[in-house]
């Protein structure tokens, strides 16, 4: 057995003992498909605030071998800057990743891909998890778009080095792929502020859609939806704690310097701590889904680039501040929201799912007749 071999053999053995790969054939897929082959010679990880690359040419072949066989998300690309190009650390946003396998396979199994079935990815990103559908369904049902040219061409690249050849696209994924529809799964590798109309069309009815929902606040939520007979997708999220980068179209807008204006104060009635909860935050995006979040030296803020409309807490002895200013009382929102999560025991997100037609897209709480939020247009 070569040496990348055994090392993906090792990382299907970590994956199934710690209960995150239960289905043998994508146990099999793991062992088979060679990551080093998607991640070329280079790759960023964290330095401080900014983002440091790490050449496979200044590490020890196995020192890098080992590296990039574990389970970690390794990030390939900064603001469009790929860890080729870079020599000393860059800041900025990571554009394109190649994500944990862990969470490749956490995706799979929740959309409950079959053998046979005929899946469109939105996200091929370095090829990896197109890679492992590949093994799984054959390259002729694997359907993959990728938004950035520069990661399309890498990915594909990486993909005809490990004998695959699914049919890859350029394009929008949020248009889906029409001319390979109708889909038995779509799978998400990036997130998403609402479900594009696009999906559900392209979808068989019984077929489902893995997806992140997310937004400007970064809160986050694992789903699989399922499209019934009358064209409605229905879900319930999982209480996983899974996050990807938006999808390009949908990342937050840029926006203006923050200034800290007096607005209207009055006193918080919820803690700004309650954000630090992965599913508070997920809560106070439904209420604001509009808003961005930035974190302050002393509490938070809440900026809504289109109305000009602010928020932000300091604290005040043992309480919190709150204050607001613009037509939209942000903080007001979050509250609300907040209040009916606390209400109900403050639940992980597996108390929500949705409901989406091509209209209408909501998210709810306990049952689809209980407390809902709408998503942004």
């Amino acid at each position: 057995m070569t040496r990348t071999a055994l090392l993906r053999q090792n990382l299907a053995h970590e994956l199934s003992a710690r209960g995150l790969l239960t289905d043998p054939a994508w146990r099999a897929a793991v062992e088979a498909v060679p990551r080093e082959l998607f991640l070329d010679d280079a790759v960023f990880r964290p330095h401080g605030t900014r983002w440091e690359p790490v050449h496979r040419e200044h590490l020890d072949e196995d020192e890098w071998l080992r590296m990039v066989h574990s389970d970690t998300t390794w990030v390939t690309q900064v603001d469009g800057t790929g860890a080729r190009e870079a020599v000393t650390p860059v800041a900025g946003r990571p554009t394109s990743s190649g994500t944990l396998p862990s969470l490749v396979v956490r995706m799979l199994q929740l959309a409950d891909v079959r053998d046979g079935d005929k899946v469109l990815e939105i996200g091929t990103g370095t090829g990896y998890s197109t890679a492992v559908l590949c093994h799984r369904l054959g390259s002729e049902n694997v359907y993959s778009v990728e938004y950035d040219e520069t990661v399309a061409a890498a990915a594909a690249r990486h993909l005809r080095a490990a004998g695959r050849s699914p049919h890859l696209v350029v394009g929008d994924g949020l248009l889906g792929h029409q001319d390979g529809a109708d889909y038995d799964t779509v799978i998400a590798t990036c997130a998403v502020r609402t479900v594009p109309p696009a999906w559900l069309r392209q979808l068989r009815d019984g077929g489902g859609i893995t997806t992140t929902i997310s937004g400007w606040m970064l809160g986050s939520g694992l789903i699989r939806l399922v499209l019934d007979e009358e064209g409605v997708a229905h879900g319930r999220f999982t209480a996983d704690p899974v996050s990807y980068m938006l999808a390009r179209p949908h990342e937050r807008p840029s926006r203006p310097t923050f200034y800290a204006h007096p607005g209207s104060t009055r006193e918080a009635r919820v803690s700004p701590d309650l954000l630090d909860d992965w599913t508070g935050l997920f809560v106070a995006q439904l209420g604001a889904p509009s808003a961005e979040l930035v974190r302050t030296g002393n509490g938070l803020a809440l900026i809504d680039v289109a109305t000009g409309s602010q928020a932000w807490t300091e604290r005040d002895g043992n309480g919190w501040t709150v204050h607001q200013e613009g037509p939209l009382r942000l903080w007001d929102q979050v509250e609300d929201a907040l209040d009916v999560w606390r209400k109900a025991g403050s639940p992980d997100q597996s108390a929500f799912g949705m409901t989406v037609t091509e209209e209408n897209q909501v998210v709810w709480l306990g049952d689809p007749e209980g407390p809902c939020w709408r998503l942004p247009a």
